[in-house]
């Protein structure tokens, strides 16, 4: 992740009342550009039921918890995205229905494999996606998820994909 430019110290007794308004209002601007250029969307912990803090994967992630969570942080299920049905498939946020879609359901660029098979975190095309393996690595257009982002997903696939 990006970190936020250093704040300058201006000594305002060297410039008039006018460029100090000017000079905060653009600093006001550029601080606002750099958190905006941070993505804004990434998890930096995933919540685990270990109460580990989310600084190591959870071992048994829950689907709704700890997985469709990382989609909804990572704008997986905005309109712009699998949100508005891109890539062949709808994400909505809703745990059940994001499950639904996901889970035993072929993959529509390649369907030969599933999108999730449970046990097989491998040979999960959403694996391979987000792995940059099949394809364009996703999420298109952001930045891709983080290693224990990605481990998490993997441990509840290898899990048995359970839907809890």
């Amino acid at each position: 992740m990006l970190e936020p430019p250093q704040a300058q110290v201006i000594d305002t007794n060297l410039l008039g009342d006018h460029m100090t308004d000017r000079c905060l209002r653009l600093l006001a601007v550029a601080a606002l550009l750099s958190i905006g250029a941070c993505g804004g969307s990434d998890v930096t912990g995933v919540a685990d039921s270990n109460n580990n803090g989310g600084s190591t994967p959870p071992a048994s992630p829950s689907f709704a918890g700890d997985v469709n969570s990382i989609f909804v942080a990572k704008g997986c299920t905005s309109g712009s995205c699998h949100g508005g049905g891109q890539g062949g498939m709808t994400l909505s946020g809703s745990a059940s229905a994001d499950y639904a879609a996901i889970v035993n359901v072929p993959a529509t660029a390649d369907p030969s494999f599933l999108r999730v098979k449970p046990d097989d975190a491998q040979n999960s095309y959403l694996v391979m996606k987000i792995e940059g393996r099949a394809g364009s690595r996703m999420p298109k257009g952001g930045s891709p998820l983080s290693d224990l982002e990605i481990t998490t997903i993997r441990n509840w696939i290898d899990s048995g994909a359970p839907q809890n």
